[in-house]
């Protein structure tokens, strides 16, 4: 257990480990993962089935797995992140970009992850992006976000938003407010005690949830749903 800054002894995260075509990276991450004093794997899942059986049956707090096109047996890597969901709603799902490209970041999320890193992700992302999500905020690597958002033209139903503005969490919805009043990213970090890292993606969840692409966007949605008012600008 680690001490945390009010005292108190905080439980390790319990991590499960399913990158199933790719045994050596489940190696990898599992060293990195034990090397940290307040996170530690209690399981590895060895195939599709296993996988199941791993959420039901060990008592855990998030798990990383694979986000491919296809998986051997021809399941959609995102009916496994639902599969997932659906046998262990209250677990964090960390999906990894083993193969294919950024676009998928998107269906993920919606398929119900929690957090998004891309194949060249290092072993330290997986860790911070772990801390992340356990605070219940959503995590996708800044580099990641930072190109599909400059380049994301598609846009959700206008009345589509108010559904999606449910979705978000605590965290996003603070990080909302504070992006459209005109905080920075440093400045909204200084104010929400977190990393500017963590600001950025969880800035970018937000505007990837809401179809959004600059602030003029986020403005205006915010004040129309009340967020914000004219005199907070």
């Amino acid at each position: 257990m680690t001490q945390s800054g009010s005292g108190a002894m905080a439980e390790p995260l319990r991590v499960l480990l399913a990158i199933l075509d790719f045994p050596l990276v489940n190696a990898g991450l599992r060293a990195a993962i034990e090397a940290e004093p307040d996170m530690t794997v209690v399981g590895v899942a060895a195939d599709q089935a296993g996988l199941r059986e791993l959420a039901a049956a060990i008592p855990a707090d998030a798990i990383v797995t694979e986000c491919l096109p296809y998986s051997r047996e021809g399941a959609t890597a995102f009916a496994a992140i639902e599969t997932i969901r659906q046998t262990a709603p209250g677990l964090k799902i960390l999906a990894l970009d083993c193969r294919s490209g950024a676009e998928q970041f998107s269906l993920a999320l919606r398929a119900g992850a929690d957090g998004f890193l891309s194949r060249d992700a290092e072993p330290a992302d997986v860790v911070t992006a772990l801390r992340c999500i356990r605070r219940g905020e959503t995590y996708v690597a800044p580099a990641l976000v930072t190109r599909m958002v400059n380049t994301y033209v598609l846009r959700s139903p206008e009345h589509s938003l108010e559904d999606a503005y449910d979705t978000l969490t605590d965290r996003e919805h603070e990080v909302l407010l504070l992006a459209a009043v005109g905080h920075t990213n440093r400045e909204i970090a200084r104010q929400l005690n977190l990393t500017e890292r963590s600001v950025h993606s969880t800035r970018a969840a937000v505007m990837l949830k809401l179809g959004f692409h600059d602030r003029v966007e986020l403005l205006r949605f915010a004040l129309r749903r009340g967020v914000i008012e004219v005199a907070q600008l």
